[in-house]
């Protein structure tokens, strides 16, 4: 399978306005942002887990990172409230599940497979103090890539020139961004040489961005 597989355009997807589709295990559901590859596959998606609902233990071979939108996400590692950022590289195992139910945001076969570096932040609790209305923790940077959470003040923008690629989600309120208005739950992926420049509407906005990874997005070697 291949969706948003072109890595040198534009895409915007609004999540919250598509259909919820089941995956192999009864209770969670999915809304599939990128993918490519069958169910091993280097993918971008949202993730729902009905109350009870759990996966069976397995192995992350190519890497998990992921933040918990709502609700209680757990393993055997722990409670992961919202508003939690999560990295399992390549050789983590666990067995995902949610006794009150939750939504994440993940994504699996991204990671440098050399990566061990697992952890797990409250993001908010990694905010600096805010620039012209702009407030932005990093939570993870390395070769590849660079990780961020903002938050920005109603009418505030946010600038991004890094290179190698930029995506950006909507977590709460909105912005602008060229002529897209992106309410919680829209994804953006800028390809290459492309900038970002993002203003909070009336609510302000809360929002992850990556940059830097597209130029080794491939398949999962499977």
């Amino acid at each position: 399978m291949e969706l948003n597989a072109d890595f040198k355009t534009r895409v915007v997807v609004h999540s919250e306005q598509l259909e919820w589709n089941a995956s192999p295990m009864p209770g969670v559901d999915r809304r599939m942002l990128d993918r490519i590859g069958g169910e091993v596959a280097r993918a971008t998606t949202i993730v729902r887990y009905a109350p009870g609902s759990k996966f069976s233990e397995h192995t992350h071979t190519g890497g998990e990172e992921f933040i918990v939108l709502d609700g209680v996400f757990q393993d055997e590692h722990g409670d992961f409230p919202e508003g939690t950022y999560v990295r399992n590289p390549p050789t983590t195992a666990h067995t995902p599940g949610s006794e009150p139910g939750c939504t994440i945001f993940v994504k699996l076969w991204q990671f440098d497979m050399a990566d061990r570096n697992q952890f797990r932040k409250t993001m908010a609790e990694e905010l600096t103090d805010p620039v012209d209305g702009v407030t932005t923790a990093e939570l993870h940077s390395d070769a590849r890539e660079t990780v961020t959470y903002s938050h920005l003040d109603a009418g505030a923008t946010l600038e991004n020139t890094d290179v190698g690629g930029i995506e950006m989600l909507v977590i709460a309120g909105s912005v602008t961004e060229s002529s897209d208005t992106l309410e919680k739950g829209a994804w953006l992926r800028l390809p290459e040489g492309a900038r970002l420049s993002a203003t909070a509407g009336p609510d302000g906005a809360k929002l992850w961005i990556k940059t830097g990874h597209l130029p080794h997005a491939k398949p999962p070697a499977v």
